[in-house]
């Protein structure tokens, strides 16, 4: 049944209303293919007999002159029709109205008497010509699109190399929308564009055969620079920038140490002279900063607020520069995307060519943003990033799946990173690397000085925030037998009142500036904790100006399990006083610790400080010297992007064990071949021990004066090690566990560990006795063994 004239323009209406643009331009093609049909046959056709033509029985209707002028008016209408069909397929998924009104009107105008009743009639005869020709043209434009390479774009490519091609082309027809880096890429929403970016941007398909395959020219990497010691810091001070009070802290500090970086670099210059050092493309992206991640910090500079990671920040920047590295500065995610070349969007899109830096130093909120913002290139390129990161976090924090099903999953943790890319402010953790930060080192004079002008019943309070007074319980009680001997300072910032929270005893100074501060704590005696912060550089500045520091002993040490502070922190760490570094590597007589709560105890040492008398001390890692030697030897010798040679090698086998033990000792070490092994810190260094059932790596290794060196593990994760310790095993299996390898007694059971990123000094058991790979230390630096330089 054919229908009328009216019907099929009520019909064409509805469908050019109804149907969304995709379904319109789909009925255009319909009726053009129809209409082509009748145009690229009605030459041929008129010119024959009638007799002959297949549309005898309608010759009436179909003349020779009259069949090319409607063909011709056909035409003039699909012209007309294709190209406002053309102009509304561009309007994508919108639904434009108006653009639907024009072409229904287009459509009401080309409508000349009689046309469309031909059109039918022409249509109901060659019915069955069409069909024929139909698959004639199908025929051809499959023979074309296979000479021209269309149909094996738009093929889903089924290779068992990339098992994942067909699932992600799934994604991306129904996801490409989602972040407009596809976009930036060529994606266009065909699949052929999926393809492409999925061969070439990302590597989920195979290298496509009709691509151009004319090799990019292969980028030349940049000819190595030896790195050259720098004194100047001006060029530094230029790239940090201006803005916000903790830059212009940060700058004030760089300028007030210059001339100690520039002495300790020229000294540093002296016992590596015969070294070549490369010089690196580093990128130092400070996150926290960043007024992306909220930057709490700038408001308090002046206010009291916590300045010990701008400190640390401070001094990796200028150590950096000294050590003679092109050096780039971030402080905002515009900056680090111009620096990386990321692609616009929410990163779902990774970067393309090689990354431009060697090395990243961030936090953890710069880490996130990374994350945010570089896509799978964070998975491909996390080996060049190191975090600073203050408290540490260890292996079992943050290997993800590890996390999440032993319950070690926190806010901070899960990066999946060798745990020696994360850097500490103190050598509290060795399954990550330290940092530090400078003091000021005072020369000869100035010590001298100091010891003179030295007040002996003079004491300072560690504490520039109200809310730290607050905290400790009981202040008052200790303080208050400190006032009996000693003259109270304080540095507690207030802006029109005195806080309520200082003793009326103690003489309150407000916060001062840093060298104001140099002064009161170069006349004190005394510098007393009042239990938090935890860990500052404030106690170890204080010490260096020939203060004692006196601070709370915590029973029982406080950890995530009985403390807020802690709770959430990817550690398990056990902090047994306000600064247990002070305590382990200073100590007497220049770090007392003891219990505040124990007044007698107390009073008894605020009588032994009033006897003594010390001079400015400070360790050697933590002057800038130090500072410029470790990370010297970190970014020398640390390398996480290549892959490790498979230990022990395959088809090894020793004729005796590789352990032998030290002379006059029963610690072992490895045997005399170790050079035969390439590892930093050296296989020389290693001192092999098993500690004892409830114990950790690192207490193991602290008890015989050594470290607990993580990037040893490997050489120990072997069953040579038990029968070295002589540790008989039932059985050895390889299991993923951070307390392996280790020794069970209560079922003779040795255990090997499986996954290398959970290699852990950290974490003890009662039923384990650990493995621990030990190592010497250079006195003053236990970053580095005595043979890492």
């Amino acid at each position: 049944m054919i229908a009328s004239s009216s019907d099929l323009s009520i019909m064409m209406r509805r469908c050019l209303l109804t149907f969304k643009p995709f379904r319109i331009f789909v009925v255009g093609i319909g009726f053009f293919s129809l209409c082509f049909l009748m145009t690229s046959l009605g030459g041929q056709l008129s010119a024959k007999r009638p007799g002959d033509s297949p549309f005898t029985v309608r010759s009436e209707v179909l003349g020779g002159q009259e069949s090319r002028g409607v063909l011709r008016k056909i035409s003039d209408m699909l012209e007309v029709i294709m190209k406002r069909m053309d102009a509304l397929s561009k309007v994508g998924n919108s639904t434009d109205a108006h653009r639907l009104d024009e072409l229904s009107s287009a459509l009401d105008r080309i409508q000349p008497v009689g046309l469309v009743e031909r059109i039918q009639a022409i249509a109901q005869n060659m019915s069955d010509m069409a069909g024929r020709v139909e698959q004639i043209l199908q025929r051809s434009m499959a023979g074309n699109k296979v000479r021209d390479g269309t149909l094996a774009q738009c093929g889903t490519p089924k290779d068992p190399r990339y098992p994942d091609c067909l699932s992600k082309m799934d994604w991306m027809r129904a996801r490409w929308t989602s972040d407009p880096c596809y976009a930036f890429y060529g994606v266009d929403g065909s699949d052929c564009s999926f393809l492409v970016y999925l061969s070439e941007v990302e590597w989920f398909c195979p290298p496509l055969i009709w691509r151009n395959q004319t090799a990019a020219p292969t980028l030349k990497p940049l000819p190595k620079k030896q790195a050259v010691f720098q004194s100047d810091v001006g060029a530094l001070l230029e790239q940090v920038g201006t803005g916000k009070e903790s830059l212009s802290f940060m700058k004030r500090r760089m300028r007030r140490m210059a001339a100690q970086w520039a002495s300790a670099a020229r000294r540093l210059d002296d016992r590596l002279r015969s070294h070549w050092r490369e010089q690196n493309r580093i990128l130092v992206h400070v996150g926290f900063l960043t007024e992306e991640s909220g930057d709490v910090f700038s408001p308090k500079v002046l206010k009291g607020g916590p300045l010990g990671e701008m400190v640390q920040w401070a001094d990796i920047l200028t150590a950096l520069h000294v050590l003679g590295h092109n050096l780039k500065i971030s402080f905002s995610l515009k900056e680090l995307h111009g620096f990386l070349g990321v692609p616009p969007g929410r990163g779902s899109c990774p970067l393309t060519g090689p990354l431009p830096f060697d090395l990243i130093y961030t936090d953890y909120h710069g880490l996130q943003q990374m994350k945010q913002h570089m896509g799978l290139s964070l998975r491909k390129h996390k080996c060049h990033i190191r975090v600073i990161d203050t408290f540490g976090t260890e292996p079992a924090y943050n290997h993800e799946e590890y996390a999440i099903l032993h319950g070690y999953r926190t806010n901070w943790g899960y990066w999946n990173l060798h745990g020696q890319q994360y850097m500490t402010m103190f050598p509290h953790t060795p399954d990550n690397s330290f940092m530090g930060f400078v003091a000021e080192e005072l020369n000869e004079t100035e010590k001298q000085n100091i010891q003179r002008n030295k007040v002996n019943n003079m004491a300072v309070v560690y504490g520039k925030e109200a809310s730290m007074w607050k905290l400790q319980k009981g202040k008052e009680k200790f303080l208050t037998i400190l006032h009996r001997y000693m003259e109270i300072h304080g540095t507690v910032y207030y802006e029109t009142q005195r806080p309520p929270e200082v003793p009326a005893f103690v003489k309150n100074h407000g916060l001062l500036p840093q060298q104001e501060l140099q002064q009161l704590l170069r006349k004190a005696k005394l510098f007393i904790g009042l239990g938090f912060p935890y860990e500052g550089p404030a106690p170890l500045e204080a010490i260096a100006n020939g203060c004692i520091f006196l601070q709370p002993k915590f029973n029982p040490p406080h950890s995530s399990l009985n403390h807020d502070f802690f709770r959430g922190k990817p550690t398990s760490r056990k902090v047994s006083s306000q600064h247990p570094y002070a305590e382990q590597y200073i100590g007497r007589p220049h770090v007392i610790t003891v219990d505040f709560n124990n007044s007698e105890e107390f009073e008894a040492t605020i009588r032994e400080i009033m006897r003594i008398n010390v001079e400015p001390f400070l360790p050697y890692e933590y002057t800038c010297e130090g500072m410029l030697e470790r990370v010297h030897a970190y970014i020398q010798n640390q390398d996480f992007c290549s892959p490790e040679a498979p230990f022990p090698p395959v088809n090894s086998s020793w004729l005796s064990s590789p352990f032998v033990l030290l002379p006059n000792s029963s610690i072992l070490t490895w045997a005399s071949n170790a050079s035969s092994y390439t590892s930093w810190p050296p296989l020389s260094a290693l001192r092999l021990l098993a500690s004892l059932e409830g114990e950790s790596c690192v207490e193991a290794c602290q008890g015989a004066e050594l470290i607990c060196e993580p990037a040893l593990y490997r050489f120990i994760n072997i069953k040579e090690a038990f029968s070295a310790l002589e540790l008989q095993c039932d059985g050895v299996e390889s299991q993923v566990n951070h307390l392996l390898p280790a020794f069970s007694a209560e079922h003779a059971e040795c255990g090997l560990q499986q996954d290398p990123l959970l290699f852990s000094c950290a974490g003890s058991s009662a039923k384990y006795q650990r493995l621990c790979p030990c190592r010497d230390y250079r006195v003053g630096q236990v970053a580095l063994c005595r043979d890492c330089l």
